[in-house]
């Protein structure tokens, strides 16, 4: 069994919007195919992988120093313990004469080969990836099943040219018909004043047994960020995500002492050391405050099971995070770590955004594909574009 072929392609986002930080319309990501020889049903198997939204392409890595990594392993080299490729093992070979540190855009093409490695290895074992996570990559500390349904929440309420507070109104709307009963909208991109506007319009129409969170993508200086904390205390609000930049952890502790209500952050931190570091010294909570690391962004869930273990020696259950991202592969990942829950981008972020087809949002929840691998394939706008990274 080895590797014949790996190959990456870059393909755009679909998302004319922007959140308080960048506009999405030229976003793209890279999708990656792992081919093997290993034939079944008369096709090889092949695990595929790619980037969440939020960060570029990284073709330029992938191709120059990361994929060539891989080829040059001595085959043997990648087999594991359970006689098939090991995504641990491909993953070392990628990250071979990398130096400590430097945790940019390299953790983001790791995550994109990490992601296919971990697909590929499930569909060689002939099971779903949430299975195989839990039988071969939890901490002993977590649950020994995976959890057979995943609370997810709908990531929304961009700024779009042209759309005002009804557009956003029934945005919201649409997501509870879809049934999720949390729901997420953008803030910062527009004057404080303005944005209550918005959270008001938001919370008018949500029923009783669904909330709002909301989300500032980093935006905010420390006076802005208290100053909306200040104001967002009067709403009942899941949370209060990303106030500022996410490596101040003294403007983070300063806003954790100021607002009594849950903080979400973490989905721009690209490495075990950077998490580690927010526990540190981050001021969170662990009673009530989110953590939104993305396994696909940060070296990919072979770094991310240090995280869960550092988690639980901090003092920490893994039930505080909701990996960003909204795709399958950090859908499989909270079933099998038992994490509170995934994020979910119904209709945006098209056709990577969502899970897979015939799996309804039932009040809150979703079950998972009952497939070998992620699942990627079971999308049905999903699918067309991962074959013809093959083409």
């Amino acid at each position: 069994m080895r590797i014949v072929d790996i190959r990456e392609k870059t393909v755009p986002i679909e998302a004319d919007m922007s959140n308080a930080f960048i506009n999405f319309s030229k976003m793209n990501v890279s999708v990656l195919a792992i081919v093997t020889d290993e034939i079944r049903d008369g096709a090889p198997v092949v695990g595929y992988g790619f980037n969440s939204n939020g960060r570029y392409a990284q073709g330029g890595l992938l191709r120059e120093r990361i994929i060539p990594r891989v080829r040059e392993a001595d085959p043997e080299s990648l087999i594991g313990e359970h006689g098939d490729l090991d995504p641990e093992l491909i993953w070392r070979a990628a990250m071979r004469d990398e130096k400590p540190g430097g945790h940019g855009d390299r953790a983001v093409a790791m995550g994109v080969l990490d992601m296919a490695s971990w697909d590929l290895a499930a569909k060689l074992a002939g099971v779903p990836l949430y299975q195989l996570l839990s039988d071969r990559a939890r901490d002993p500390r977590t649950p020994a099943t995976p959890a057979e349904r995943v609370w997810v929440y709908a990531a929304g309420g961009y700024y779009y040219p042209g759309r005002g507070i009804e557009a956003l109104q029934a945005e919201m709307r649409s997501y509870l018909d879809m049934g999720y009963r949390t729901v997420k909208m953008k803030i910062g991109g527009a004057p404080l004043e303005k944005d209550l506007r918005r959270i008001e319009a938001v919370l008018d129409v949500l029923p009783e047994g669904c909330d709002l969170a909301v989300d500032a993508n980093g935006r905010f200086e420390l006076d802005e960020a208290l100053a909306y904390a200040d104001a967002l205390s009067a709403y009942p609000l899941h949370w209060y995500e990303e106030a500022g930049d996410p490596l101040d952890h003294e403007a983070l502790h300063r806003l954790a002492e100021r607002y009594e209500g849950p903080l979400a952050t973490g989905e721009n931190l690209l490495s075990f050391q950077e998490a580690r570091n927010l526990i540190r010294y981050g001021g969170l909570r662990p009673d009530r405050d989110v953590l939104q690391m993305d396994p696909a962004l940060s070296y990919g869930l072979t770094e991310f099971r240090r995280t869960v273990a550092m988690l639980f020696d901090s003092g920490w259950n893994p039930d505080r995070c909701v990996p960003h991202g909204g795709h399958q592969f950090n859908l499989s990942i909270a079933s099998a770590f038992h994490l509170r829950g995934c994020e979910s981008y119904p209709g945006i972020f098209a056709p990577f955004g969502g899970f897979a087809d015939g799996l309804p949002i039932e009040d809150g929840y979703v079950r998972l594909p009952d497939a070998p691998g992620i699942g990627l394939e079971q999308k049905s706008s999903l699918a067309p574009v991962l074959e013809d990274v093959l083409a």
